[in-house]
């Protein structure tokens, strides 16, 4: 049914349009107690043996929606009602900006996937915090909260402003992300380089201390898919090395060529990030290589082309703790959550590993 109102009207709207209209309704239904118990109920069943510790937190599952949906913290409930384990809010910057001029996003419908070129559009971290800090929850969700630069900031003093973001942030956060990797915040992506991110991190990484006392807050770094190999893994014995919770693979790429894209040409020459299906094979590529430098020392976190359970399966045992999508709910639609939670949950079943936790990695040292 999703798929025949997907194809007559979201198709025929701007998918920036389509998107709010739909994250209205969300929101919306999430405040009306009968329904949002009733949807909860049919869209949201606990599977007890996908129950997930990671990060020092316990979750339903491992399936959590990547950042980029929620930009505010507005629609938090409302994704926990649909099936979520965890909700990642974001990009968050530590001043207001409107993003990028439209049009800034695209559907390549017959690639399943989407490029986005928003440039963090967003209230900015003051208001995000004071949101948060207001928030009355429905359901028990965690919640991630992912920070990146401000546009109008110089490279030169992306520091302070991670700093200002992670300082109001933090302590209404159950795990806080630095995102390096989108393509769209002239000059982000250079501060994936070591050299650059070593004291972004440890800077950050103070700035929660302060804001957060006794109670430590995870820490996490989103990479792109479009690292060489050799800085995937200086990004990996870096994390290790300042004792970073966990890694984030992957972003969205700046690549087209070699992705078998089937849309019309002048749609995939777009700039921005391509993210979907396309970006599935790089990104398990991205997520095996982590796991083998850093094996469990770091919590990995799989994003980039989950559209099935098997998707999310092969995540798992690539090294995987967690997972999370948002392209495919574009193609999918509010069933998706509940289709991967009980994907999972058959092949765990049907597998030799007693719990998910042992599952993580198998491939990994299955080929070491």
């Amino acid at each position: 049914m999703y798929q025949t109102f997907f194809t007559l009207v979201f198709t025929r709207m701007d998918p920036e349009r389509a998107h709010h209209l739909a994250f209205r309704w969300i929101r919306l239904a999430a405040r009306v107690p009968v329904l949002r118990t009733f949807l909860a109920a049919a869209l949201a069943p606990r599977h007890e043996e996908l129950r997930t510790e990671a990060l020092g937190l316990r979750m339903h599952g491992p399936f959590g929606l990547a950042a980029g949906f929620d930009k505010n913290a507005v629609a938090i409930d409302g994704m926990s009602m649909l099936g979520f384990d965890h909700v990642e809010i974001g990009t968050v910057t530590g001043e207001p900006q409107p993003g990028n001029p439209k049009k800034r996003l695209f559907r390549l419908v017959p690639d399943r996937a989407l490029i986005n070129r928003m440039g963090f559009n967003n209230d900015g971290s003051a208001a995000v915090a004071a949101r948060l800090a207001a928030r009355e929850p429905v359901f028990r969700t965690i919640v991630g909260v992912n920070i990146g630069k401000t546009k109008a900031v110089p490279e030169a003093d992306a520091v302070a402003d991670y700093v200002k973001s992670a300082g109001r942030l933090a302590p209404h956060a159950d795990y806080l992300v630095v995102n390096v990797s989108s393509p769209n915040t002239p000059g982000l992506r250079n501060l994936q380089a070591t050299e650059a991110l070593r004291p972004l991190l440890g800077a950050v990484r103070e700035a929660a201390d302060r804001a957060t006392g006794a109670r430590r807050v995870p820490l996490l770094v989103k990479i792109a898919p479009d690292l060489a190999d050799e800085d995937v893994d200086a990004v990996a014995d870096l994390a290790v090395e300042l004792g970073l919770d966990g890694i984030i693979a992957t972003n969205t790429t700046i690549a087209r060529d070699g992705l078998g894209l089937r849309s019309p040409a002048a749609l995939t020459a777009e700039t921005g990030g391509l993210s979907g299906a396309p970006l599935k094979a790089r990104s398990l590529e991205v997520l095996r290589r982590l796991h083998a430098r850093v094996g469990d020392r770091v919590t990995l976190v799989g994003v980039g082309g989950i559209e099935t359970a098997e998707d999310a399966w092969q995540r798992i045992l690539a090294g995987a703790t967690l997972v999370q999508g948002y392209s495919a709910f574009v193609y999918r639609g509010p069933f998706w959550a509940r289709a991967i939670h009980r994907g999972l949950a058959a092949r765990l079943r049907d597998s030799p590993y007693p719990t998910l936790a042992d599952a993580v990695g198998a491939d990994v040292r299955r080929t070491a």
